[in-house]
């Protein structure tokens, strides 16, 4: 066997490998992602889908993204904010009540109010996530439309890219831009992997661990470093889980 031959076979191998690995982490992670939406019975469908969230810590822990969350904890809404889990065929409605929002990384933490733990998550040192590195995220693109069923993409980090990123012209500085620009940069994760509404909240995981290093966001980031783009790029983007280690205050501060 020549020399390009076994290091095709040793490619084809290690492709082989990581493919069976992604797919054994991907039955482990599915049970703890969980669809974010409210209940309110005089509306049809009772039931509503937001976005995405993930069970971290002792189990009845859910993280999100703040702006899935937001509309809902304002003063005058009636529905019931809670997590939908996926059982088999069936989806279970669980209340959830709001622990905290870290309103300058777009995170939120939830609490299921009653019943049994589901399975965490870990959190990975996302501190240590390098451009290139291969990951994976999962979670509910067009739930709203195509059901509750758990999606995965694999993806690349394409670049590690501060959040605060001036706009082309002094015209297009928005008011949202400029208190964004006030606040100390931060760098967050552009991935090569296409989200889709509904994503957000999702869980950025290493495939080879099921560890999570960061959250993917379609709205916040976006409206920051694409602020000067009139139609929307496509790019993806996470937050580093690393910001959820020190658990935020419900006033966001």
């Amino acid at each position: 066997m020549n020399i390009l031959l076994r290091i095709a076979l040793l490619c084809c191998l290690l492709q082989s490998a990581r493919a069976q690995e992604l797919m054994q982490v991907i039955e482990e992670v599915k049970p703890s992602v969980v669809g974010v939406g409210s209940l309110q019975q005089t509306r049809g469908p009772a039931v509503s889908f937001i976005g995405t969230g993930f069970v971290i810590g002792d189990g009845l822990t859910v993280v999100t993204a703040a702006h899935v969350v937001n509309d809902l904890v304002n003063k005058g809404q009636t529905a019931t904010l809670g997590v939908l889990v996926r059982a088999g065929e069936s989806t279970h409605f669980r209340a959830a009540t709001l622990i905290g929002m870290d309103k300058d990384h777009d995170l939120a933490r939830l609490r299921i109010s009653k019943g049994s733990a589901l399975p965490a998550l870990r959190l990975g040192d996302s501190s240590k996530v390098r451009e290139g590195k291969a990951l994976a995220f999962m979670g509910f693109p067009l739930g709203m439309v195509l059901g509750l069923n758990h999606v995965t993409h694999r993806c690349i980090v394409s670049a590690i890219t501060p959040l605060a990123t001036p706009a082309v012209t002094a015209r297009q500085l928005d008011g949202k831009t400029a208190r964004q620009l006030q606040k100390p940069a931060y760098s967050v994760f552009q991935l090569d992997g296409t989200a889709y509404p509904g994503s957000s909240g999702s869980p950025l995981f290493d495939p080879a661990t099921g560890e999570v290093v960061g959250v993917v966001n379609m709205v916040f980031v976006k409206g920051v470093k694409e602020s000067a783009i009139t139609a929307p790029s496509g790019i993806t983007y996470a937050i580093p889980a690393n910001y959820l280690k020190s658990p935020p205050s419900t006033d966001g501060q």
